[in-house]
């Protein structure tokens, strides 16, 4: 017996799925005779969001493409788009309650959703199982009245990236003590099966002395340098930046206009569900950037789910009309690079790497197009033999894989394909992984480490094969 709910004051911007379902789509029977695509009577726009789904189940596709990586393992309609996007109407119609957040069925339901976007991108109708499991998460928060430890750990992670390198210690004795890792489960929840990332001795930034380079003639960019590639690997930042240079351009480094911590794009703190830390951070992000991309500038982001957030969750946030100047703005450089070929304006002195190199895209990547433009780039470079891995996610998508309750489910997903397919190649063969995620999964999974385009760019100018 459904229960209806009061209203729900939603921590995210859903007005552009308001004028949904004005003709009638919503009461239409989608191709198995069910009538799941009629939106919830509460949660406005957000129940339209979910109603999105009409049942056509292309989810329960296994063959290519990216959606659904937790149907894929678990060959489980309970652990599909289809049956979420059901479920969290089914709670918003009060069917679980009037605490339908804290609801087992809408927590079981979203369990494994690992965000890929692969739903916004490949369902025929664009389901955005992402950002609706955003939301759905903040309201648990709410209606709990905290966040877990475990969450408020991982989602600040850019609070104190710069503390991290003085931690380094503890990892290591965690690795040596095996007692410790299981404490840390145990207290935690965070896998003792699994590495944690180590930082770096020093970040990017504060090494790097000059704001903008001495190329005064070249063309403008920004480029904004992300908490991972900053402080985890600021060799992925170096590689961008010395490609950039040798390419004759203008550089900037996205920075604050006072002097404080570095930007973040918020990521971490809408994946866990903090809408506001999200906001505020896109805010100081928006603050320092918008004067470039009201120039028309080209931002240049390098980790994919960071960039990429900047033309998809922004809008999501509620931030003005800022956000559409950016998003025309932001592009992963190998956008950003295949673009300027396609203009005649790309000048890189490129030389022969006699090498082959697999290429696992990040699901962002592919959710928003980006492998074609990172199959051109790498042509570019001469004599270099490139294959493509066909897979889904990656299965370690942000904490995901470092959840003890999802380690074991995180690796299904990467033996499906993507970890036999890195088994089998030769010890030469180069691997390149431009997710932070799936360099960390596949160094877990297959004891390999996995390169930035922008590092094998970099490569390919020196004509270095040792680095």
């Amino acid at each position: 017996m459904s229960e209806k709910i009061s209203g729900i004051k939603t921590k995210l911007d859903w007005s552009a799925y308001e004028s949904y379902g004005s003709f009638g789509g919503f009461d239409s029977f989608d191709s198995f005779g069910t009538s799941d695509a009629a939106p919830a009577e509460s949660g406005g726009g957000y129940a339209k969001a979910a109603a999105v789904c009409m049942g056509k189940r292309h989810c329960h596709n296994k063959d290519k493409g990216v959606m659904c990586p937790s149907f894929r393992v678990t060959n489980d309609e309970k652990h599909s788009t289809h049956h979420r996007a059901v479920t969290l109407k089914a709670a918003l119609d009060g069917n679980y309650g009037a605490h339908p957040f804290m609801s087992e069925e809408l927590t079981a339901a979203m369990s494994l959703c690992v965000s890929c976007k692969g739903c916004k991108s490949e369902c025929p109708h664009g389901v955005d199982m992402a950002l609706l499991r955003v939301e759905a998460l903040a309201q648990r928060w709410i209606a709990l009245g905290r966040v877990p430890l475990r969450e408020r750990l991982f989602a600040y992670t850019p609070r104190f990236a710069a503390h991290l390198k003085r931690l380094n210690w503890i990892n290591t004795l965690r690795e040596r003590i095996p007692l410790i890792a299981q404490g840390m489960e145990h207290w935690l929840g965070i896998a003792a099966r699994r590495s944690l990332p180590q930082a770096a001795a020093r970040d990017f930034l504060t090494s790097q002395p000059q704001a903008v380079t001495a190329n005064e003639n070249g063309r403008e960019v920004v480029l904004l340098v992300d908490t991972f590639s900053n402080h985890l690997d600021p060799q992925i930042a170096q590689a961008a930046w010395d490609v950039l240079q040798a390419a004759g351009y203008k550089v900037h480094l996205a920075k604050p206009a006072t002097d404080e911590r570095p930007l973040c794009c918020g990521r971490t703190f809408l994946s866990s569900g903090l809408i506001d830390e999200a906001r505020a951070e896109a805010t100081r992000l928006l603050d320092a950037i918008t004067p470039f991309a009201a120039r028309g500038i080209p931002v240049i982001g390098l980790e994919p789910s960071c960039l990429l957030m900047l033309r998809d969750e922004y809008h999501a946030l509620g931030l003005g009309e800022r956000v559409t100047a950016l998003a025309k703005s932001a592009l992963l450089l190998e956008e950003f690079l295949a673009r300027e070929h396609d203009a005649k304006r790309l000048t890189l002195p490129l030389k022969p790497l006699n090498e082959k190199v697999l290429v696992h895209g990040h699901c962002h990547q592919k959710a928003f197009g980006a492998m074609t433009a990172m199959q051109k780039v790498l042509r570019l470079i001469p004599e270099l033999e490139i294959e493509f891995i066909e897979a889904s996610c990656c299965g370690m998508a942000g904490s995901f894989g470092l959840e003890a309750e999802h380690a074991d489910i995180s690796m299904q997903m990467a033996e499906l394909a993507l970890l036999p397919k890195i088994r089998a190649a030769t010890p030469d063969t180069q691997l390149i992984a431009n997710g932070t995620s799936c360099r960390h999964q596949i160094r877990d999974g297959a004891a390999r480490e996995a390169k930035h385009l922008a590092q094998i760019l970099q490569r390919a100018m020196r004509n270095d094969p040792t680095r």
